[in-house]
């Protein structure tokens, strides 16, 4: 017996896994940076440029642990949606709404937040990179509620 996906349904977890990947670029790219380049500390050296290496490499992995800790919450968060999407569950247009307010506004508080000497506190490729996924956030609740209801097939 083969079964077939609703139109919208395949397409809303199209838009889902292009988050989910947008996810997990956003997630590893402070690890990347540490790990090559650091810009990271160059961020935190800019704003505190008299603080000692041992305090600069303490805020730089704050930053980076911030930030990848979001991704992992963002990763669960794609992956139990997309799981509810496809099984066109009750409950996954509103989880899917809820989850993308929160990333929208972590989005767009990462990239607005000050603090200290920090015009931002996350760095703007961090933040932009961060927001990515809430596009495809938007384009996921978009056709979720465009398409027909897995409890209300009108």
């Amino acid at each position: 017996m083969q079964t077939t996906e609703a139109p919208p349904t395949r397409k809303a977890t199209r838009f889902m896994y292009a988050g989910l990947t947008l996810t997990a670029i956003a997630t590893l790219a402070p690890l990347l940076d540490i790990a090559t380049v650091d810009a990271l500390s160059a961020h935190v050296r800019e704003a505190y440029p008299n603080w000692p290496e041992e305090l600069i490499a303490m805020d730089r992995n704050a930053i980076a642990g911030y930030l990848a800790t979001i991704g992992v919450l963002g990763t669960a968060g794609w992956l139990w949606t997309i799981r509810g999407v496809k099984k066109q569950t009750r409950w996954s247009r509103a989880a899917s709404t809820a989850l993308f307010a929160l990333g929208a506004t972590t989005a767009l508080m990462n990239l607005t937040l000050t603090g200290g000497e920090y015009a931002n506190v996350i760095p703007p490729l961090h933040a932009t990179l961060g927001a990515l996924p809430a596009i495809a956030g938007l384009a996921t609740i978009t056709v979720l509620w465009r398409g027909k209801s897995p409890t209300n097939p009108e």
